[in-house]
């Protein structure tokens, strides 16, 4: 199974990346740092008589990396209570990838993908980034996909995540879960 984790944050090696390693320890995974790629806001053309049009940027990308990949992790730092802006241009990007002609199969595909969500914040981040984790549900809901499990780490400055052993060992009992969902999908 092929794994794609997208990495919201901004901070190389940061808080929210090294979570994100620890819930795919011992798996083979691909990162795609947002940070590193362009993904232009969206332009919405959904109720004009011409539609979207092909945007001269890397969501394309994006969009392949996901048709390949039977897991996806979307890792964010919380940022004012909701993901990074680097994410979010990503999922609004979604309105206009499930509609482009190239990408057919896009909707369907996403029914059949694990998806998991990795948050970490400085402000009381399990109560505080519940709303973030519930705009994650709905626009997995609206398409149909499968939220599979979330983490949510309490940290700021670098490193400080080592100290938050809740969502530690909340992200090694979910790569547990992941390494039991990939066996049973080979096995099948």
């Amino acid at each position: 199974m092929k794994i794609v984790a997208f990495i919201g944050s901004s901070r190389v090696n940061g808080n929210t990346e090294y979570l994100t390693d620890v819930l795919l320890e011992g798996l083979d995974y691909r990162k795609i740092y947002l940070k590193d790629i362009l993904v232009k806001p969206i332009e919405d053309m959904r109720h004009t008589e011409e539609g979207f049009s092909v945007v001269d940027d890397d969501h394309d990308s994006i969009i392949e990396a996901i048709l390949e990949s039977d897991i996806l992790v979307f890792s964010t730092p919380i940022y004012w209570y909701s993901t990074s802006g680097l994410m979010k241009n990503l999922i609004d990007r979604f309105s206009q990838a499930i509609r482009d002609e190239r990408y057919p199969n896009l909707k369907e595909h996403l029914q059949k993908v694990e998806n998991y969500v990795v948050a970490v914040g400085g402000d009381n981040p399990r109560i505080k980034g519940l709303p973030l984790i519930q705009q994650f549900k709905y626009t997995f809901d609206f398409l149909k996909m499968t939220f599979t499990g979330y983490v949510i780490g309490k940290a700021s400055r670098p490193q400080e995540i080592l100290k938050d052993n809740v969502a530690l060992s909340q992200a090694e009992l979910m790569n547990q879960q992941i390494k039991q969902l990939i066996q049973s999908k080979t096995l099948n």
